[in-house]
């Protein structure tokens, strides 16, 4: 576990907009992004019959859509003990292969940093 206190500034944002975004919604995920120039994108689950994202996968995809042609950090709150490989995936496409993805738990606390590489 990661002290969360203990996160810079900018990843603490990006894990607790994360976490607003799965309460707000009741979603199984939130995810944040940043992007190279210091923008955030916020996205819950989705889950329609004809259109499957997790959080990660559509807050890189919010991002693309948004013009963002990096980023930095990925956040995601969710039960799982760590990113699924499509969601690592999704960042390293945006992001690169040294791009962090923080995994959170529900309450917010940080369980591990993982890099998409």
């Amino acid at each position: 576990m990661t002290d969360s206190s203990a996160l810079d500034p900018e990843d603490r944002k990006i894990v607790t907009l994360a976490r607003s975004a799965r309460a707000r919604n009741g979603v199984p995920e939130g995810a944040a992004v940043r992007d190279e120039t210091g923008r955030t994108y916020v996205a819950g689950t989705v889950a329609l019959d004809s259109l499957k994202l997790s959080a990660l996968q559509t807050a890189v995809a919010m991002a693309v859509a948004s013009g963002a042609t990096s980023l930095e950090a990925a956040a995601v709150v969710t039960e799982a003990e760590t990113a699924s490989d499509a969601d690592r995936a999704a960042v390293r496409d945006l992001g690169g292969a040294g791009t962090p993805v923080l995994v959170a738990g529900p309450d917010g606390t940080v369980r591990t940093t993982v890099t998409v590489g």
